[in-house]
């Protein structure tokens, strides 16, 4: 089955065997869904033609002729135009989106994330969980059948173009993630803190992959999924990746991504230092695979 991830800087695609439980085929390119969101209210007709073409790109690398469920988070979600970008890009290429909640949103991660921690080896039973996306930021703690999860209107597009500046983007980070130390201590107090601190989204799985000498031409994300990222390596990679001339920035963490990989990184550190954890595994899957993953399960 096919499962598509429309999110607000990158549509992710997935085909799925439901037989093995693996990926097929897959497809990520950034799109910028959100791209003046902040100011519009609107997904531009410039997004969404990039949403249609991205679609039909995918159509000749990946055999389409399968189930196909198509979910749309956070941009869609702020935007006054949604129903309009539905219709239009189902017209243009026949995949109808259905815009998700927050709670879908986290769950669909969460089963991707406990299938991929599964197998690389960890009890992943419970389990504190962060996606930083390009119009929001989901922070979820799993506590064997138990989701608890909150959303924050806090992601890597929205936020990198309403501040403008790496020094205002870094005032503006503490002072908005500071907002997420009552969920995590409602959570950790509810629940005990879980051992295991786990990420997936671009930010974490780009400095996964810089870390092992990836860029994002030569990104594996078979590679990336168990990969422990540290403060430290976000430390060292925010001051590098900030040293560089955006053309070569770009050509590690992706085009589109030079200037939204600073704020994902000083929004991803504010978390270690709430939490206090050391360290963090990385996995790339998210809400496609939990889609995919569902969908299968339904079948």
């Amino acid at each position: 089955m096919i499962a598509i991830d429309l999110g607000s800087n990158t549509i992710r695609i997935v085909k799925w065997d439901c037989k093995t439980n693996e990926k097929i085929a897959e497809f990520e390119k950034i799109i910028k869904t959100a791209d003046k969101l902040i100011q519009t209210k609107v997904i531009s007709d410039e997004a969404i033609e990039r949403i249609i073409q991205a679609i039909n790109e995918a159509k000749e690398k990946i055999d389409f002729n399968d189930k196909i469920v198509a979910v749309a988070t956070e941009a869609l979600r702020l935007a006054n135009n949604a129903n309009e970008v539905i219709k239009k890009v189902k017209e243009a290429t026949g995949v109808e989106f259905r815009v998700i909640t927050p709670e879908e949103e986290a769950t669909f991660t969460t089963i991707a994330v406990e299938n991929c921690l599964n197998k690389c080896g960890y009890d992943a039973k419970e389990f504190f969980l962060v996606d930083i996306g390009g119009g929001s930021t989901e922070l979820i703690l799993k506590h064997k059948d138990t989701i608890l999860s909150q959303s924050y209107k806090i992601g890597i597009v929205t936020f990198t173009q309403k501040y403008k500046t790496p020094d205002a983007i870094k005032f503006a980070v503490k002072k908005e993630v500071a907002k997420f130390k009552d969920f995590i201590d409602l959570a950790f107090n509810t629940y005990r803190k879980p051992k295991i601190f786990t990420a997936s989204s671009g930010t974490p799985t780009s400095i996964a992959a810089l870390k092992k000498g990836m860029n994002y031409k030569t990104y594996d994300p078979k590679r990336i999924n168990g990969t422990i990222v540290t403060p430290e390596d976000l430390d060292y990679w925010l001051e590098k990746l900030m040293k560089m001339e955006m053309k070569k920035r770009e050509e590690l963490v992706g085009v589109g991504r030079g200037d939204l990989i600073v704020s994902g990184i000083m929004i991803f550190r504010e978390i270690f230092k709430i939490t206090k954890y050391k360290e963090c595994v990385v996995c790339d899957d998210g809400v496609r695979e939990g889609v995919a993953i569902s969908a299968c399960k339904e079948a």
